[in-house]
């Protein structure tokens, strides 16, 4: 075991990692990385099972059976991402009940198309409750206005959620009220509480990614000093509103009844401008409590150099507040970064949902032209 990630773990961090194969299921990766790194979960994406389906052929046996039922291109989608997030779900299953169903957890994505559309969305979300059919999943939600109505019928169902797609405090304040709504509904209906998990996923490298950009076009040292440092402080200042909206009658009474903290989930933490430390968003966002999904890269770079310096959260809202306050005087318009950010999430996974759909589509034709020859 790498001693970098125990170091991570016994800091109170839940490593998961940002990617999903049926080559890691089945050449026993996955199981050698809970081992070796301190895994204990998984995120899934429509641009992880696109580049998952596009290698290899591992996928081949099952892909001629649903050409033989007659499956179109959804429904293979949906059969193949659901067998892989079973399988992991599986293997997964001893990290989930050695912490008591906090972590052990799969995450599988409701379409992206949907992401507009509340009913439709709820709806996705049993198929693939009911589908993966294992207690330590979590149904991916964007955290769009029509994704917040969705997520508390979901959560008041007694299902378990990941929130995605969080990049401003307003949205993140939005997430957390659907998160206690659907857990009143749910206690209403009678489910146990202590069933019911959720992380809230804020993205972090995109926000850096969006403001340097911006901060290089206004070109003063000011702004320039200030490239690098918004990812962080914005995800810091998430965790300080987590800690008080987690406090207080409405969420004792809900504490009471066995219902969990939704924990903050860092997302986005591989480091897009090579300039940075390749580890920043992991060494940074320490904090007890908190999930941190990296991508491979950047779990290994993290087992080879990575460091752990203490909460490196808590005791930094001032200094984060600050960082947003500069940003704020050189130019930077905060609801604009955001707004931006929110459309060109959803654009990105709605793009990684079509190149699955075309990548499954290309090997239906492949395995039908087999088939008949």
């Amino acid at each position: 075991m790498s001693d970098r990630m125990k170091a991570l773990a016994d800091a109170g961090v839940s490593i998961w990692l940002d990617d999903l194969s049926r080559e890691r299921i089945e050449t026993g990766n996955l199981a050698e990385l809970m081992e070796t790194r301190s895994v204990v979960g998984v995120t899934t994406n429509p641009s992880i099972f696109a580049s998952a389906l596009s290698d290899g052929e591992r996928y081949d046996a099952q892909v001629r059976e649903l050409v033989a039922e007659g499956a179109d291109v959804d429904r293979t989608v949906f059969a193949l991402t659901t067998t892989d997030v079973r399988e992991a779900c599986d293997i997964l299953k001893p990290a989930y009940d050695a912490s008591d169903g906090v972590d052990g957890r799969v995450s599988i994505e409701v379409a992206p198309t949907l992401a507009f559309d509340t009913e439709a969305t709820a709806e996705s979300a049993r198929e693939l409750w009911k589908e993966v059919g294992r207690d330590n999943l979590l149904i991916k939600i964007p955290a769009t206005t029509e994704g917040a109505p969705a997520i508390t019928t979901v959560l008041g169902e007694g299902m378990s959620v990941n929130v995605t797609l969080i990049f401003g405090l307003q949205r993140y304040h939005g997430v957390m009220e659907a998160y206690l709504t659907g857990l009143e509904k749910a206690k209403e209906a009678g489910h146990d509480l202590s069933g019911i998990h959720s992380v809230a996923s804020f993205f972090v490298s995109r926000v850096d990614s969006e403001i340097d950009k911006r901060l290089e076009a206004i070109g003063s040292d000011e702004a320039l000093a200030l490239r690098g440092k918004a990812g962080v402080a914005n995800a810091v200042l998430a965790h300080r509103d987590f800690e008080e909206f987690f406090s207080g009658e409405r969420w004792e009474s809900l504490e009471a009844a066995g219902a969990h903290k939704q924990r903050p989930l860092w997302a986005s933490t591989g480091v897009k401008n090579p300039d940075y430390r390749d580890t920043m968003y992991v060494t940074d966002l320490v904090v007890p409590g908190t999930v941190n999904t990296m991508p491979e890269k950047t779990l290994e770079a993290f087992a080879d150099h990575g460091e752990v310096e203490g909460d490196r959260v808590t005791t930094s809202y001032d200094d984060a507040q600050s960082v947003m306050d500069q940003l704020a005087a050189v130019g930077i318009d905060y609801d604009d970064v955001i707004a931006a950010l929110e459309k060109e999430g959803v654009d990105k996974f709605e793009a990684s949902w079509t190149e699955l759909l075309e990548t499954v589509k290309g090997q239906l034709e492949n395995a039908g032209e087999g088939a008949s020859a």
